[in-house]
């Protein structure tokens, strides 16, 4: 049978958004590559997508919608097929009853980064609810202390060109992860080291990228502003700040220089847990290498003061002067190049949006649980599994069993969160249908068209959403807009065309030519082009205008150590892309189970070994895991990785049943890593997941496609 190849763009919540190469035989795909000539990407695919067939062809996709006819949580066996005229028409009424009796508010879309693309993930249900009054979700869970602090210090989410890294003479990552999170990247980076540059990484963790690197400093969690402000304190006093500069192109410099009269090497070290030399060392390197490259991560925004933390790191190379060169400056995204604007695609013009509330994403728990007013009563999730992903599972859990709220699941197969809805709508996956990606990792922009039949009768979210619509009486005609007719409005104001990207796949959109140092005279995106040092807005919302160091509330709590002396990360982890393959067997059998990591001392202390079933808690709730005795990690510091499933795990509950509801100090983001426990031991048959109540209806996962027939590009 003739096979055919076809390009297209990974969806997922990374930022190097691969462009690949799709191999089809009868409407079905059947190999997956890298696409070698993306100037980016370069041919080669990560450890997750490696095997993302698996998830397309994968016996356990949803086919048909289902509707609940057993009691909220019960599994899949609670559940039967229904058709798509009754399971909408379900959806309409639930809708329509929560608006009548409660005012459209009562209404909360849930959506966030199941796919990046803009037209499945970002335009039609936006558009739907936006028209109808419906709540605003505020998409804070990954990145909002990190855009807020963007905003205020650079005008917006921008930093030096990511493939001009291979120029820089010293590149620290700090709370950067590549290896896992950023695959793409270390090519560059290693290419920049070839060249003679060095390598720091800044983080809590000996990841594997620290262990690769020329040096690694492990501050204690929470405590990235204080080493920033450090830094920049050695090197203002080894008269290395580039006044010149900061005076052309920047604000608030002297303000910010009689702070760091305020922090010493000395106070910064004791703050951050580190040798007072490691300080000077690093303050030395910056103070005298230019260009320095500072590639941050987004782990380290999820603590109380990470809007303040990336601020002060962001500030460093103002400082320094770094932006003058290609291959210096900061980088934490590059989303703010994009010109890809979808607010006005989501409220077109000449389509009624009424003004309405907005809700905090990363609240979920407290919303459906008394905070919000009128209270949710329908939660439409799309691209979004927060069952497993948002803080304080066990509240969220007992919002979901909420009889009272009517909740609907766009889903590819059968999650946490479904488990807890009145209706499940089957969604397609990308190989599937129409999409259009940039990216926050790099400046390119892919079109992805669909090459493969869907199976059973899974639709895209846009024309899941037109049918609600329509069942809800919605006759607007944008509701008609096809999917192209929503990449080209996405396109309007870019540089390329719907055309273009149709026959060459990827462009470049930002503007920002390779190897450019787009900051060198300054022309950041503040309303006099100047990188703000001091920024009087913050004042008036009671923040500091300064850079400097906000602690994390319980790593910093004495009293609270007391009871749960250890602090827990919850890091990426490289086979799990957040929730999104931890169902599959390749990727959870390189995974492993779920481990809590313990340094030598702190096992010993509780007379665990390497293996252990243990008990992870605090007053929040607990969860269950093997222990992994690792000097990764430093004493009073334990992780695990994120992204299970809670109906897949021991004791039904994942590292989320201890984070807190919790915001960072801009942003209103969560704060994950922010969070003390205990661990105690458990008998070791606890480790042993119960099967999911529906076990019997779902088909057995197909052991994993030949790797031969999914090359790794």
């Amino acid at each position: 049978m003739a096979r055919t190849t076809h390009p297209g763009a990974c969806p997922l919540d990374c930022p190097d958004t691969c462009v690949w190469q799709l191999t089809v035989s009868d409407g079905r795909a059947v190999a997956l590559r890298g696409d070698r000539d993306h100037p980016f990407t370069r041919g080669a695919l990560c450890g997750k997508v490696n095997r993302y067939l698996d998830a397309v062809n994968g016996p356990d996709r949803l086919t048909t919608p289902y509707v609940r006819t057993g009691p909220k949580g019960a599994g899949r066996v609670a559940y039967r097929p229904a058709s798509w005229a009754e399971a909408v028409d379900r959806v309409a009424a639930g809708l329509r009853a929560s608006i009548e009796r409660d005012g459209p508010e009562a209404v909360l879309p849930y959506y966030f980064a199941g796919t990046m693309g803009h037209v499945q993930g970002w335009t039609m249900g936006q558009r739907l609810f936006a028209h109808l009054g419906a709540s605003r979700l505020d998409t804070t869970i990954c990145t909002g202390a990190a855009r807020a602090a963007l905003r205020s210090i650079y005008g917006s989410s921008i930093g030096f060109e990511p493939e001009s890294i291979v120029a820089a003479k010293l590149i620290v990552l700090w709370g950067a992860n590549p290896l896992a999170t950023n695959l793409h990247l270390w090519p560059f980076v290693q290419q920049a080291r070839e060249r003679g540059a060095y390598l720091v990484t800044i983080d809590p963790l000996r990841t594997d990228t620290a262990a690769r690197s020329d040096e690694h400093l492990a501050p204690l969690p929470g405590t990235d502003a204080a080493l920033a402000l450090g830094l920049m304190r050695h090197v203002r006093d080894a008269g290395a700040a580039d006044e010149e500069w900061l005076a052309a192109h920047t604000v608030g410099w002297p303000e910010l220089s009689a702070r760091l009269d305020e922090w010493p090497v000395e106070r910064a070290a004791a703050e951050c847990g580190l040798p007072v030399e490691a300080l000077r060392r690093l303050g030395d390197r910056i103070a005298t290498t230019r260009p320095t490259a500072v590639r941050v991560g987004l782990g380290l925004q999820r603590h109380h003061g990470a809007g303040q933390a990336i601020r002060a790191i962001c500030a460093l190379p103002l400082v320094t002067g770094d932006f003058r060169y290609p291959g210096g400056g900061a980088l934490v995204s590059t989303s703010g190049h994009h010109p890809i604007e979808e607010d006005r695609v989501v409220r077109p013009p000449g389509m009624p949006a009424p003004p309405a509330r907005s809700v905090n994403m990363s609240r979920l728990a407290t919303v459906l649980t008394g905070e919000a007013d009128p209270p949710v009563t329908s939660l439409v999730v799309f691209n979004a599994n927060p069952a497993a992903t948002a803080p304080d599972q066990n509240r969220l859990l007992a919002g979901l069993r909420r009889a009272d709220l009517f909740t609907v699941v766009l889903e590819q197969r059968w999650t946490d969160t479904c488990d807890y809805a009145d209706v499940v709508l089957p969604a397609t996956m990308q190989p599937e249908h129409l999409d259009l990606h940039s990216s926050y990792g790099h400046h390119y922009t892919t079109l992805n068209l669909p090459v493969t039949r869907a199976p059973g009768e899974a639709l895209p979210n846009t024309e899941i959403f037109r049918r609600i619509a329509a069942a809800l009486g919605v006759d607007h005609p944008r509701f008609s807009d096809t999917d192209e007719d929503l990449a080209r409005q996405l396109l309007a104001g870019t540089p390329v065309s719907f055309e273009e990207l149709r026959e060459r796949t990827y462009a470049r959109t930002t503007g920002v030519p390779v190897g450019a140092a787009p900051f060198a005279a300054g022309g950041f995106r503040t309303p006099d082009g100047r990188a703000r040092l001091h920024d009087p807005a913050l004042a008036r919302l009671g923040v500091d205008p300064l850079p400097g160091h906000t602690p994390p509330v319980e790593a910093a709590d004495p009293e609270l150590a007391r009871r749960f002396p250890l602090v827990l990360l919850a890091p990426a982890g490289r086979f799990l892309m957040n929730s999104t393959f931890a169902s599959l067997p390749w990727h959870t059998r390189r995974t492993g189970p779920p481990r809590v990591h313990l340094h030598p001392d702190d096992a010993a202390e509780r007379g665990l070994a390497d293996g252990d079933a243990v008990r992870v808690h605090n007053d929040r709730g607990a969860f269950l895991a093997a222990v992994a005795v690792d000097e990764a990690t430093r004493p009073g510091l334990a992780f695990t990785y994120k992204a299970y499933w809670a109906r897949l795990s021991p004791g039904r509950s994942t590292v989320n049943a201890v984070t807190a509801v919790r915001d960072t100090d801009l942003g209103e983001a969560p704060t994950f890593h922010d969070c003390r426990v205990e661990v105690e031991p458990v008998p070791a048959e606890l480790l042993t997941p119960e099967p999911p109540a529906d076990a019997a209806t779902v088909p057995a996962p197909a052991p994993p496609a030949d790797a031969a027939a999914v090359p790794a590009g």
